[in-house]
């Protein structure tokens, strides 16, 4: 029998390496680098149409193949993107790194939670799943921060230096990952004598008809997707392209990454808040992040890079608690067999809303 604690201790270190980098503001390095605003929103459409393909796919690899061996796949497919973008001299280049790096967010999105879940109920211990969600966010708000702050060092030591930095960083992560366990609750045999290839064929058919013949019956769990990958949405593009704005406003190179540091302080608080008003519905925490993401827009039409920092802030805060909410409702509703194919379906929802979004925020903010 495994041990829980050194298991999500594990996912929480390699959490850490996955999102501490040199490379965090990477639209801010893109905009230094000379490419336009429309071209950085061309870039992250190339993102989201690459997850659009590969998302769930990818799910179904991982309830088929194992969490663990996704999460590591994964990993490469970010190393390869960073050598990539180390070589990058023109557009495409870029774009073809970006593609790299969805396919590493395709392999994790569905992966790592999957894990962490099936390891609690192994355990006996689901309940504590919102908690380690919670936590998971503040992982990724707060290294996202420190990546953030060093900003003006990224683009002082410049992009073939920082993505070389988060190149070995990967190789550190990999190792951590092979020492993960394999927890499943659902065991079936893969093989049982047939020809492994024909066998793998007849699981992701299977896994994938089991995922929407689910959907069909559990509507509540396509609106929870819907509705939190739309807040998520517009959060996301706000904060990334805000590493591009605040400096057209006049906030200096240093001062930006305490900025960006600040904003995403708004989602540590978010995760934290959220755990407080367990009783609160979802209708009512879903208005509560609407709005305040809504807030965050309009603020950033301020001019003033002061107040649009407060409404990074306010959106960040608003779109991590419906974030955390929405995981632990979904994660209870999810069979355990398909688990990562589901909500690998719910990151497919959400680069659909961004596919369409990115390229109109690339053009809305270029003409601010």
């Amino acid at each position: 029998m495994f041990n829980i604690k050194k298991q999500i201790s594990k996912l929480y270190l390699s959490s850490v390496l996955g999102n501490l980098s040199l490379t965090g503001a990477w639209v801010a390095i893109l905009a230094a680098r000379g490419y336009t605003l429309v071209e950085i929103g061309l870039a992250e459409t190339v993102f989201h149409i690459t997850s659009l393909i590969f998302e769930i796919p990818s799910g179904i690899l991982a309830d088929v193949f194992g969490r663990k061996n996704m999460l590591i796949v994964s990993n490469i497919m970010r190393m390869i993107g960073n050598i990539i973008m180390i070589f990058s001299c023109n557009l495409f280049m870029v774009c073809a790194s970006i593609s790299f790096h969805a396919l590493s967010y395709n392999f994790s999105s569905g992966s790592g939670d999957a894990l962490a879940y099936d390891s609690m109920k192994s355990a006996g211990c689901e309940s504590r799943f919102e908690k380690y969600a919670s936590n998971q966010m503040i992982i990724y708000r707060v290294c996202s921060g420190i990546s953030t702050l060093c900003a003006g060092l990224a683009l002082f030591l410049g992009h073939r230096i920082a993505y070389s930095t988060d190149l070995i960083v990967g190789i550190v992560q990999t190792v951590i990952l092979f020492s993960l366990y394999e927890a499943r609750i659902d065991r079936s045999a893969v093989c049982g004598g047939k020809n492994i290839v024909g066998v793998v064929a007849d699981e992701i058919v299977k896994c994938f008809k089991k995922s929407i013949v689910f959907l069909k019956k559990a509507k509540k769990a396509i609106f929870l997707m819907f509705c939190n990958s739309l807040v998520g949405a517009v959060d996301i593009l706000l904060l990334f392209f805000l590493q591009a704005r605040l400096p057209q406003v006049g906030i200096s190179g240093w001062t930006l990454g305490l900025a960006l540091l600040f904003m995403q302080a708004g989602g540590i608080v978010g995760a934290k808040l959220i755990l407080k008003f367990k009783k609160m519905n979802y209708k009512s925490v879903f208005a509560i992040a609407s709005l305040l993401v809504l807030c965050g827009v309009f603020l950033e039409h301020s001019g003033m890079y002061l107040i649009m920092t407060a409404g990074g802030f306010i959106a960040a805060l608003g779109d991590d608690a419906l974030q955390i909410r929405t995981n632990a409702l979904l994660q209870d509703m999810f069979p355990s067999e398909q688990r990562a194919t589901l909500i690998s379906i719910e990151s497919f929802t959400f680069s659909t809303i961004m596919i369409v979004l990115s390229p109109l925020a690339g053009i809305l903010f270029s003409h601010w």
